[in-house]
Formats: C-alpha cells, structure tokens, sequence
C-alpha cells in the first residue's frame, strides 16, 4: 500500500475516502460533545509551512477537514510533528506534556477541547485508525 506525508494532499484525499467507508453511525454510541474548533498546524515540511484545519461534531458526527470554520469554541496551534503524534499515534499523554509547556496553544474554551476526551470510539475506530496509520509515511 502507498504512503503519504501526513497532510499532503494525497494523504488528505486517500483518508477522506478511507473516512468515508467508516460513515455508517454506530447506533450504541451517544453523539460526541458539541464542539466547533479551528486547528493551525504550523512547521509543516511541505506547501506553504502551515495548514489551517478544522474539528466540527455539531452533526452528531466527528468531522475533520481542511480550512477554518466560523464560529467556532476555540483554535488550537500545534506544530507538524504534534500533530502526527496525537492524531496518527494517538498520543495522548504527549499532547498533555506539549501543552504544558507551550507546545500546543489554545484560544477559546478550553472546556469543549476536554469534553472531547469523553467521546466514545464507535467500534470500528481502531480498524479506521490502523488504515489511516497505514497510509501515511
């Protein structure tokens, strides 16, 4: 299977499509908190150094998508490599430690980026994390 640098547009779409078979609702999973965040990834090794990103679940579903939403809850500023980390490795715990020390920055309420930890995988989560690892360099 080909891989990708993790948000290359290659990534991006493969992932959507990937996304996308996973769409059916998981009837036994209560709908995720209402948040509404925008995401600056900066020190991205390709484009134009940065990319600016989304997080929306105001549909009852958790959607992830390029570009800045208004209005939102809060944004969020990470770096290329915390990202990864949080969203391909599901490094939690590194998140926390970054945020910390001012890796991560955040502008807004800060509770909805917590209320976040209480959503439930459906369960297939792990299988749709495990095709998005296996697809990005």
């Amino acid at each position: 299977m080909a891989r990708y640098p993790f948000l290359s547009e290659e990534w991006i779409e493969l992932a959507r499509s990937i996304r996308a078979e996973y769409k059916t609702p998981d009837r036994d999973v209560p709908a995720p908190p209402r948040v509404r965040m925008n995401q600056v990834i900066t020190d991205v090794p390709f484009g134009t150094g940065a990319i600016e990103a989304h997080l929306d679940t105001t549909s009852g579903d958790l959607e992830l998508d390029l570009g800045h939403i208004n209005p939102v809850d809060l944004s969020v500023t990470l770096d290329y490599e915390m990202a990864k980390t949080l969203l391909i490795e599901g490094n939690i715990q590194a998140g926390f430690q970054a945020f910390m020390v001012g890796r991560i920055k955040v502008d807004g309420d800060m509770s909805k980026l917590l209320d976040l930890q209480s959503v439930v995988p459906q369960t297939n989560a792990q299988e749709l994390a495990g095709r998005i690892r296996d697809i990005t360099a």
